[in-house]
């Protein structure tokens, strides 16, 4: 009985395989099944034909890469590129990693790229010139100071209004500092992340903000040195979006990769894997 199933669901297999392939040239079969209806890669218009052209800054920071290499897979904006370009065909070998530095990314005009993961933060002045997807993580700010910083037990609203902070050009988490906490001081404003960590590590700056998970891994890691979290933020319902040069029909089709990487499991487990750890962070007060 068995076999016999096998053999009729075999031929009803190759006969469904020839009619596709027939009626879609030299698009196999397979990549069809594996992806969204409408949004196979011979389906796609694309920066580069055939292959889904992802960037991201350098360096990528763990969590949200591993090792500096966002093609290894590893980290979660790694993961989640991957799981997003499987939801619509494309195979491992298809997807191509460009640089693309953080600052320029939201700018208007054209991309050499397909889309952008890079811990981008989905806000209405940023959409005015470019276009993201739905959100595929909810972020949440974090405060990093070093060990024997009086921000460690002196962060009442007041009190951190009166320490002098810096962060990274165009960041949300710049914003943050200037419209949630307003300090008396101006936020001294660098080039990138690590110029940042720099800046506290020899006490240019007492503090800077980020997103919690990288905020931990920071700390954790020695990117700080003597590097220490003090809380995060409650959350303010900013979500990271990929990010796509405006009007880009790509977004649909990604999209529903994400509503369907959301749906069946996927898009939570990454979170626990990559991200579940640097979760418990205590929540103060802006």
């Amino acid at each position: 009985m068995k076999r016999q199933l096998l053999a009729t669901g075999l031929a009803v297999m190759l006969v469904s395989a020839a009619a596709v392939t027939a009626s879609l040239g030299t698009q196999t079969a397979a990549v069809l099944a594996k992806s969204i209806s409408g949004c196979a890669p011979s389906q796609l218009h694309l920066y580069r034909s055939g292959h889904l052209t992802v960037a991201t800054d350098a360096p990528a920071y763990t969590p949200w890469f591993e090792a500096n290499r966002p093609e290894n897979g590893r980290g979660y904006e790694s993961a989640v590129a991957y799981a997003v370009a499987e939801a619509l065909g494309f195979k491992r070998s298809q997807v191509h990693w460009t640089i693309e530095p953080f600052d320029s990314s939201y700018a208007p005009g054209p991309k050499t790229f397909d889309f952008d993961i890079n811990e981008i933060t989905i806000t209405a002045a940023r959409a005015t010139a470019v276009s993201f997807s739905a959100g595929y993580y909810n972020d949440r700010e974090a405060l990093i100071t070093v060990k024997g910083s009086p921000l460690l037990t002196a962060h009442s609203p007041s009190q951190l209004k009166t320490y002098k902070y810096g962060d990274q050009v165009g960041t949300t988490s710049l914003a943050y500092i200037e419209h949630d906490i307003q300090p008396t001081q101006t936020p001294s404003v660098y080039n990138n992340l690590n110029d940042v960590a720099s800046a506290l590590s020899d006490h240019t700056i007492q503090g800077f903000v980020t997103d919690a998970p990288t905020a931990q891994y920071m700390a954790a890691s020695g990117e700080v040195k003597h590097g220490v979290v003090v809380g995060q933020f409650p959350s303010n319902d900013e979500s990271y979006g990929l990010l796509f040069h405006k009007g880009n029909p790509l977004v649909s089709c990604v999209d529903r990769a994400i509503t369907q990487i959301k749906n069946n499991g996927t898009l939570n487990r990454l979170q626990k894997k990559w991200l579940g750890i640097y979760s418990a962070i205590p929540t103060i007060q802006p």
